[in-house]
């Protein structure tokens, strides 16, 4: 009982509901008034673009499905992983991962089971008035600290976008002769561009391997299907914004 209490009260107490509650208000009081067209398009949109089950429909179509490489024994030279999953604490110097930090984590696991050799880690600073953040640089610094050798880790910390991940990560390589077996690393809704950029700049035998997907198995519960949720609203801002980076990104050329 109380496990179900809890879900209604973080429900009630979720701001997104306040507001699409509010509409629903708001619309009673217009029903018969000129505003009533617009009040009601405000609310059926803001319940759609909520509704859990839509969304992930629409993510779905775009995140990109690896071909089950966490499930196989195949072994790599190097992962490449891409930066952006961490912000920087000034105050304690290091590292705080976000939502696509299981870009490394799952990478690591792979490494430990010996199915990856070196780690490189690309990512500079996405910040204007911070450049000397430079992601890659701390990332190095929490590896050491888990007792990852040095001879295992290569940084890239100048990066500040993908197609600059690519390129100049690909110049490191070239730098060093390298030959062998790449696994890309990235969050599954950022992977379709990924993955096109990097072959783009030229890379062989890369193999891409998805972390931190939003979608999983299509189900067809209550809440899930009915319940306005504002997790559906953050998944589709994040696809938005991968659409408009691939197009960007092909108008430019860079894939």
């Amino acid at each position: 009982m109380f496990f179900i209490l809890s879900k209604i009260l973080a429900f009630i107490i979720a701001p997104y509901t306040w507001l699409f509650f509010g509409l629903l208000f708001t619309l009673k009081k217009v029903w018969h008034t000129p505003f009533k067209k617009w009040v009601l398009g405000l609310t059926i949109f803001t319940y759609v673009i909520s509704n859990s089950f839509l969304m992930d429909e629409i993510v779905r179509a775009w995140e990109y499905c690896d071909d089950d490489i966490y499930l196989k024994n195949t072994q790599y030279d190097m992962a490449i992983v891409l930066g952006g999953m961490s912000r920087i604490d000034e105050r304690q110097n290091k590292a705080d991962f976000n939502f696509s930090g299981d870009r490394l984590f799952q990478t690591l696991e792979l490494y430990h089971k010996g199915r990856v050799k070196k780690l490189f880690i690309t990512g500079g600073s996405g910040s204007i008035s911070h450049p000397e953040h430079r992601e890659a640089l701390y990332i190095k610094k929490y590896l050491k600290n888990i007792a990852i050798p040095d001879s295992n880790i290569i940084i890239e910390s100048n990066s500040k976008n993908t197609y600059e991940n690519a390129v100049f990560s690909k110049h490191i390589l070239d730098s060093m002769q390298f030959k062998g077996s790449v696994l890309l690393v990235t969050s599954s809704f950022h992977m379709r561009r990924a993955l096109a950029i990097f072959n783009k700049a030229g890379y062989k035998n890369i193999t891409p391997f998805v972390t931190n997907k939003i979608t999983g198995e299509r189900k067809f519960e209550f809440d899930y299907c009915f319940i306005p949720n504002v997790e559906a609203v953050f998944s589709l801002n994040l696809i938005l914004h991968e659409m408009a980076g691939y197009l960007t990104y092909k108008i430019k050329g860079y894939l």
